[in-house]
């Protein structure tokens, strides 16, 4: 963090479960003083001076972007996408076994597995390393 305060950057970080080794980068930034990141409003209230005051509401991002194309179309989700959906959260990255795991019972996994790809493809979840998943903040 050291190098963003002499270039005069802004660091925030979002803080994790204390058990979990995934947490353990935003919550060392958090002690050496970044600032943290509770809710949205917390980098709202702060923004940089070269971002736009207006956000492009989600909707718009993602039929404007290149690359995000689904093949089922629009912001509406097919039931194994709604699924996927429900099991991932946007606070703490669910890996891909987990996520098959819970959801086994009601899909196949190739109907899992092509529900991730699509809702990664329309921007709606993210791929993490080591193959978790997570939506998006």
């Amino acid at each position: 963090m050291r190098p963003s305060l002499e270039l005069g950057r802004d660091v925030y970080a979002v803080p994790g479960n204390a058990t979990n080794e995934l947490s353990w980068g935003p919550n060392a930034l958090i002690k050496q003083e970044a600032a943290l990141v509770a809710t949205w409003k917390d980098v709202w209230e702060a923004p940089p001076a070269d971002l736009p005051l207006a956000p492009t509401p989600p909707e718009q991002r993602a039929s404007s972007e290149p690359g995000t194309a689904s093949l089922f179309g629009g912001p509406n989700f097919v039931p194994d996408e709604q699924k996927i959906f429900a099991v991932l959260r946007a606070d703490e990255p669910t890996h891909i076994d987990e996520s098959v795991g819970r959801l086994v019972a009601e899909r196949s996994s190739s109907q899992i597995f092509a529900a991730l790809f699509e809702l990664e493809l329309s921007g709606h979840i993210r791929t993490l390393r080591g193959k978790y998943y997570a939506r998006p903040i």
